[in-house]
């Protein structure tokens, strides 16, 4: 889908509810903002081996790709929407955490999934809730502002953490984590950036990372409702 596109999904803050986006998640078959893969364990960046490795595991207990190797806790040190310094790894130490790439002007896979994410945490219960710790980075600083990234979150649940950084910064934690880096086609749209409008090619995948500090799995653009509900509480237990 292009930014430059008429409709409401191209204007900031034209996120939907959190029930009404679940429910339309179902039907699209979201490829990422640029043409990002669904469900290709190459887009997680592992060499082809290992993404060889991780597809035979999809049908396994996990509903994600789940990688060959134990991957540690992500760090990376960026700011949350309050501009206070937001140390990933610390913060989010001993917590079960989904962790995703994206920014507020996309059209199709960011708020999907964060209204799937909110729908699953509204599902699996207020236990299991509490436990999870869903952060938002954005890869489009220029746009996302604290504020507005604080507003567009709170669409789907207030609880939900939204960090930003300079680019420098983003750069580090999407090589931390072990994803493609994002880029901003600005040639399809406003070129002097800003509040124009264009597109950011990003990966369209959540980090699910258990108590333990290790990465479990990783879910794609595809992944439903009902899938992060059945995989919430084992990755809460860690099991």
């Amino acid at each position: 889908m292009r930014a430059d596109r008429p409709g409401a999904a191209d204007r900031p803050g034209a996120a939907r509810p959190a029930v009404a986006l679940a429910a339309a998640a179902a039907a699209l078959l979201a490829a990422g903002c640029a043409g990002t893969p669904t469900r290709s364990p190459a887009a997680v960046g592992l060499p082809a081996a290992a993404a060889a490795t991780a597809s035979a595991t999809w049908t396994g207990d996990w509903h994600g790709v789940v990688a060959p190797t134990a991957q540690p806790r992500p760090s990376f040190a960026l700011t949350d929407t309050s501009g206070r310094p937001y140390d990933f790894a610390q913060a989010t130490a001993g917590r079960p955490t989904l962790l995703f790439f994206g920014y507020t002007h996309c059209p199709d896979v960011c708020p999907t999934t964060m209204a799937d994410l909110a729908a699953a945490r509204q599902v699996v219960g207020a236990r299991v809730a509490r436990q999870v710790t869903v952060v938002f980075v954005t890869t489009d600083p220029d746009r996302d502002t604290p504020a507005a990234l604080r507003r567009w979150l709170d669409q789907f649940d207030p609880a939900f953490v939204g960090l930003t950084g300079t680019p420098a910064q983003l750069a580090a934690a999407q090589r931390a984590v072990g994803v493609p880096l994002a880029t901003a086609d600005r040639a399809d749209g406003d070129p002097r950036g800003g509040q124009g409008s264009y597109l950011v090619s990003h990966a369209a995948q959540v980090l699910a990372i258990g108590p333990d500090n290790h990465v479990r799995v990783r879910y794609f653009a595809a992944t439903t409702v009902a899938e992060y509900v059945a995989d919430l509480p084992r990755l809460a237990a860690s099991l």
